[in-house]
């Protein structure tokens, strides 16, 4: 049984495949309403889910970066592990507490704006009118229907206040929690970021992956790639096939230059010594 598509679903069909009949059904009132509703929740969920896919490709990239380069070096199997998991412990706790104070920061800077804003709204409410008005004339409004517009705005101090904050400023406040995007963050960098370590973990454990242990590798770090890929599809709604080609071909890349760089550091010492 095919699943129900969501009006979101609906609505990219209808214009990919410039069909007039289904965009009408999908901006159905019952179906925006439902939407808007739904819509709420699936942003939070995939604001998180960003977080995640963002740290899942950097660790994946920059764990893999350094097994690359190990094996360009041919350096020793325990020497990998040594510095895979000090990457992985360190570099993806570095990463998440920048995202953390980065999320910190910016919720910080908004709501001291929106202070300064309530405070010219109490104080100088001549002046922000006069804002709003030259905001919604450069938006197309004059007249009666500018009069109207900024007397609907200015007549409720929340939405007049939201309205500075996005017009004038350009500022978007986030349901976002700085704790939860720096967890998002880091479990995905270790979760997916410990899998092009694996196969030389297993190495000491499984006599099969102690002969290809490097190609091995790159077949789970293609794996973890292509599955940050799916999920990335998820938020950004690309066709499937795209999303895992950028996210394949953005670790391939850095495997590449990390691979090489090992191999030639590997030449140019050995000459000195």
């Amino acid at each position: 049984m095919s699943r129900k598509l969501s009006r979101t679903e609906r609505a990219r069909r209808a214009f990919d495949t410039n069909d007039v009949a289904l965009a009408r059904k999908a901006h159905g009132q019952r179906l925006i309403e439902r939407h808007i509703h739904e819509q709420d929740r699936y942003a939070t969920r995939a604001q998180y889910l960003g977080e995640f896919v963002y740290g899942a490709l950097d660790g994946t990239v920059t764990t893999f970066a350094i097994v690359a380069g190990a094996a360009g070096a041919m350096l020793t199997p325990g020497i990998v592990i040594i510095l895979g998991f000090s990457n992985l412990i360190a570099d993806g706790f570095s990463m998440a507490s920048g995202n953390y104070l980065s999320e910190r920061t910016q919720q910080d800077y908004i709501a001291k704006e929106r202070k300064r804003e309530e405070w010219e709204v109490e104080h100088v409410p001549d002046g922000e009118k006069r804002e709003v008005r030259e905001i919604f004339r450069q938006k197309g409004f004059a007249g009666k229907d500018l009069d109207r517009a900024v007397e609907i705005i200015t007549s409720d101090k929340k939405v007049w206040i939201d309205t500075m904050m996005a017009d004038e400023l350009g500022l978007i406040e986030s349901a976002k929690s700085p704790w939860k995007t720096a967890m998002a963050t880091y479990i995905g960098f270790i979760l997916i970021g410990v899998i092009p370590l694996l196969a030389y973990v297993l190495s000491f454990f499984l006599p099969i992956f102690r002969s290809s242990t490097f190609l091995i590798a790159i077949g789970m770090t293609l794996a973890a790639l292509v599955t940050i890929g799916v999920i990335k599809r998820y938020v950004t709604k690309k066709e499937l096939w795209k999303s895992v080609l950028e996210t394949v071909a953005v670790g391939g890349v850095a495997a590449f230059i990390a691979y090489y760089v090992g191999y030639f550091l590997r030449l140019v010492v050995g000459a000195v010594l």
